[in-house]
């Protein structure tokens, strides 16, 4: 089994990139995010003319998570319990599903814009909110399979990004998030990346403004923090970086796992 997670930046604008990816790098299951189109929008037709069924759970022009699978989706959930509001909305940030036997999650974490401002304490209460349900399922089902795949924009350690001096008064690297990404960790969940993708200089996010792929001026803050049952069955991983690299990619590269 392959899976994979990619923020695709707009899945209406790169779905058939998209899937010729999938297609080309034999995909089973990929968890998207930022797919920034509301549910009757979203290119259904791009994924079952491949054989990917497809869930999605969108709104307009921002935001949106989806998750294609050519072994199948079931169980479909979107959002979790306990997910906060931000402005009265209860924003497409979160979808879960069972593809192979494996819990699925496709997850977009609150940018956070700045610290202080109201959307980073939104980001901090999503997170707890959502190790809080993720913890407590895991406590009480220690050998289930499950993936927490996304876009977190979270940087948990310095190595993560090009320039910890740069990010020192911005967000993503805040005591206060590495603090919240590490509740997943000691709950149990695994970096399962980590061994096969190690820094410096090991990023999925690089900016499209002055140059910052060119430069390797980038952010690792896609990850796949899987359950010990799941991370077993981990033999390989990859960031492909040729996917950032197409012409009209995404900001963002995909993480890919191999299972046995």
């Amino acid at each position: 089994m392959r899976l994979a997670t990619w923020n695709v930046n707009s899945i209406r604008a790169r779905s058939e990139q998209v899937v010729a990816w999938m297609n080309r790098h034999a995909i089973d299951v990929l968890a998207m995010q930022e797919t920034k189109c509301t549910d009757d929008q979203f290119p259904v037709m791009s994924f079952l003319a491949h054989g990917y069924d497809v869930a999605f759970h969108g709104s307009s022009g921002y935001n949106g998570v989806a998750i294609a699978s050519r072994i199948g989706v079931h169980d479909i959930h979107i959002g979790f319990d306990g997910q906060p509001l931000y402005a009265g909305e209860r924003e497409a940030r979160a979808i879960s599903a069972t593809c192979g036997g494996v819990r699925v999650w496709s997850l977009y974490a609150p940018n956070g814009r700045e610290p202080g401002h109201d959307h980073f304490q939104y980001k901090l209460d999503w997170l707890s909110a959502l190790a809080d349900v993720t913890s407590l399922e895991l406590s009480h089902d220690p050998a289930a399979q499950v993936a927490l795949a996304g876009d977190w924009n979270v940087a948990p350690t310095d190595e993560d990004v090009w320039d910890p001096e740069y990010f020192a008064s911005r967000t993503h690297t805040s005591d206060e998030e590495r603090a919240a990404f590490r509740r997943f960790v000691e709950g149990g969940f695994v970096d399962s990346a980590a061994p096969f993708t190690p820094g410096p200089g090991t990023y999925t996010f690089w900016d499209y403004q002055a140059g910052r792929f060119a430069r390797n001026e980038g952010m690792r803050i896609d990850f796949a923090l899987c359950s010990p049952a799941l991370d077993d069955r981990i033999h390989d991983a990859f960031i492909d970086r040729d996917a950032r690299a197409a012409e009209g990619a995404s900001d963002h590269a995909p993480l890919v796992f191999d299972l046995s």
